[in-house]
């Protein structure tokens, strides 16, 4: 069956018109600092890796320039400081600054404390870089859940006005399947705004970006977020990283299952963006979901 004739799909024009404004956004950190590679390449040794951020979120700009489309780039602190004119230069181009932590540390293996403390951390490297405010946070690996709620109320102690830290799926190393699926007040001023799902069969089923993105054909990414705009009436939360347009970067010498997700169709990534760009209509998560509210 084709794409246009899946139950709940719209034309590439229909999405085109469609008067819903999904959020792009982009987790800004590089290839060795993901989570399936923290067991073999350490922190302290990210210092001695030549990095690749520079260039592929260069490219980022460049697709989002052509596509005059506006995101959220959730930054590592940790880039912040090593990068501050990368940094000023995602901000001067008009797209949203947020935070995705310090040194891509999961929430829900730090204390409270610790936790607060590299939020803020990273927040204050921010805006001291591109002198706005940041108001939005993202946890790595979208590691918030039932283990450790407590963190909702660090983000927002830490004066962030939205997190993006849930995906409603099951995954073997995140994912809340039964949490809310659209945005909603997680604590007094405090918006949680859940990456994208679908509902079929009466289960979650991705529609947010990362892994999925490049695995699936493209034509499952399109139907899935045009039916969560025309059947669901919402806007979707989409994500990806630097790292995945950059099919050049080092292989690491990784568990399987970890060299697979990081790895496959990497070529496609870039491609299937510009597509996307073509096909939906997108902006910053702070003016998608902050000026409508939940």
């Amino acid at each position: 069956m084709s794409a246009a004739t899946l139950p709940g799909t719209t034309s590439r024009a229909d999405a085109k018109t469609a008067p819903i404004v999904n959020a792009l956004s982009i987790d800004v950190e590089d290839y060795f600092q993901v989570s399936a590679f923290a067991s073999v390449i350490a922190r302290n040794d990210w210092d001695r890796i030549d990095c690749r951020v520079e260039a592929n979120v260069e490219r980022i700009l460049a697709l989002l320039a052509d596509a005059r489309t506006t995101a959220t780039f959730f930054t590592l602190g940790w880039i912040a400081e090593r990068y501050p004119g990368l940094v000023r230069a995602i901000a001067d181009a008009g797209h949203e600054m947020a935070s995705h932590g310090f040194a891509h540390e999961r929430a829900n293996a730090q204390s409270k404390s610790a936790f607060l403390a590299d939020i803020r951390l990273a927040k204050a490297i921010l805006e001291d870089v591109t002198g706005n405010e940041v108001v939005g946070y993202r946890a790595p690996s979208f590691s918030i859940g039932t283990t450790n709620p407590w963190a909702q109320d660090a983000i927002a102690e830490a004066g962030y006005r939205y997190s993006s830290s849930i995906y409603p799926i099951r995954h073997d190393h995140y994912g809340v399947p039964d949490a809310d699926r659209f945005a909603h007040e997680a604590r007094p001023g405090l918006l949680e705004i859940p990456i994208a799902t679908v509902r079929l069969a009466g289960r979650n089923w991705p529609a947010g970006g990362g892994g999925y993105f490049r695995l699936l054909p493209y034509c499952v990414s399109r139907w899935s977020i045009a039916r969560l705009n025309r059947v669901d009436g919402k806007p979707a939360m989409f994500y990806f990283h630097p790292w995945e347009v950059d099919p050049g970067q080092p292989r690491v010498q990784a568990p399987a299952k970890s060299r697979f997700r990081h790895y496959v169709n990497l070529h496609r990534t870039a491609p299937r963006l510009a597509r996307l760009l073509r096909d939906f209509r997108w902006s910053r998560a702070d003016r998608v979901f902050l000026s409508r509210g939940a």
